[in-house]
């Protein structure tokens, strides 16, 4: 659901990785097309939009973004989230629900998708450095390091004002977790679910926010997660020598430094059977 972990990414029902070599691959639910990923080439980051709901089973989109700036998208496109056909001097992208946000390397924002909750009023968004897609909301990190956000804020996963000190954010369903230059995790939003609970975590270097659950890596390698566990995604204790995380609305997706890549987590569309994915690749810090 981010821009900053462009290695990997999870939705709902499918994951997507990034190679070293430029290509991606992509498992789970793919009815939509939304795995269809394997014609793609020169790719640096990877985003994965999510399913709003069980109900809704194709409603899910994939993009990519090229190292020469430009955008690609496949996937259910209902809304137009799969519009960026004409993008062009894209640095991150980042990708929600039925919604797809390309952050410019003027600094500005592009979108394309449903903006009926105003997830999509980036227009007034300058000097960004980081985006991230939630369900109903977007968010992003400027320059000086304070965080905006936009769209439904009823349970407060829009309330960033006073944040300071960023270098990146994640939005999930119904919260927000925002990563300080010092280590520290910040969050706001739904607390019911306990993917709020981050305000102790130390040394972090990445987060991710799924739809009900937070996750973060540590500069030692070590995976700290918070909320939701009815599928295990929150199981990650055990894990070492990670670099990066992505998480989907149910499943947690893991980058160890060798290039391979772990899971846990709901699998019932296959979107955990990474065990043979080598080589996916994470930009340097």
């Amino acid at each position: 659901m981010l821009a900053h972990s462009s290695a990997l990414a999870a939705g709902r029902r499918h994951s997507v990785g990034r190679r070293e070599d430029g290509t991606v691959l992509a498992v789970g639910h793919g009815a939509a097309g939304e795995c269809r990923v394997e014609d793609w080439e020169d790719v640096v980051a990877v985003a994965a939009g999510n399913v709003h709901t069980a109900r809704n089973t194709g409603s899910s989109h994939t993009v990519g973004l090229r190292s020469d700036g430009t955008v690609l998208a496949t996937g259910w496109n209902g809304d137009g989230q799969c519009d960026v056909a004409g993008w062009r001097d894209v640095t991150a992208v980042a990708a929600g629900w039925r919604r797809t946000l390309g952050l410019l390397a003027n600094g500005r924002v592009a979108a394309v998708g449903r903006s009926a909750e105003g997830a999509c009023d980036l227009r007034s968004w300058r000097e960004m450095v980081a985006l991230s897609c939630g369900d109903w909301h977007s968010v992003g990190v400027r320059a000086d390091g304070r965080a905006l956000a936009v769209g439904n804020d009823r349970r407060g996963q829009c309330a960033v004002e006073g944040w300071r000190g960023l270098v990146s954010v994640s939005a999930g369903y119904l919260h927000t977790v925002g990563l300080g230059a010092d280590g520290r995790a910040v969050a706001t939003g739904d607390r019911s679910t306990g993917a709020c609970a981050v305000e102790e975590w130390e040394d972090v270097v990445a987060l991710d926010a799924g739809s009900h659950h937070s996750v973060g890596v540590t500069a030692t390698g070590r995976v700290l997660a918070a909320g939701d566990n009815g599928h295990r995604q929150c199981e990650v204790g055990h894990w070492r020598d990670i670099v990066a995380v992505a998480a989907g609305s149910t499943h947690t997706l893991g980058l160890r430094a060798d290039g391979t890549v772990v899971a846990t987590g709901n699998d019932a569309q296959g979107q955990c059977e990474v065990g043979g994915w080598s080589a996916v690749h994470a930009p340097e810090r």
